[in-house]
């Protein structure tokens, strides 16, 4: 599925379309260059889950958790990690088979080989021409938008 949107409002809609097709133990791998949209899409997840915390970029934190209405999202950044084994030496695997929430991995590439193929992914690129629009392809999952 691939989906154009022209704004930070068209990524939250698309946001806000995709977490009503997610559940409990999904995760979620966020690709794409800096500056793409991956945070303002989880932003838009989180608060489609009901997450009434400020969600921003946890790239200096590593792992941020949030609890929503029904779960929690946690909400990963690999930015900083030199590949899977870093993941793995923080204890990253807890959050690839999580049962009570969900899991979104920003920069998700970095730690590709451990991620299973249930992975869904959400790869962002930028449109040229246009500052503020994105293409978002989204893989492993199916929903209306």
């Amino acid at each position: 599925m691939v989906f154009n949107s022209q704004s930070v409002d068209d990524t939250y809609y698309l946001a806000r379309k995709f977490a009503q097709s997610i559940s409990k133990g999904n995760v979620i791998a966020l690709i794409g260059n800096l500056g793409t949209g991956k945070t303002t899409f989880t932003k838009g997840l989180a608060k489609a889950l009901g997450i009434l915390e400020n969600v921003g970029s946890p790239t200096f934190k590593l792992v941020s958790e949030y609890l929503g209405t029904d779960s929690v999202l946690y909400h990963i950044d690999a930015y900083r990690l030199e590949g899977s084994k870093d993941f793995l030496n923080i204890g990253g695997e807890e959050y690839l088979t999580t049962e009570d929430g969900i899991t979104v991995i920003e920069w998700a590439d970095i730690i590709g080989d451990i991620l299973d193929d249930d992975v869904i992914q959400v790869k962002f690129a930028r449109i040229q021409n246009n500052s503020e629009a994105r293409q978002i392809e989204i893989r492993g999952i199916q929903f209306d938008f």
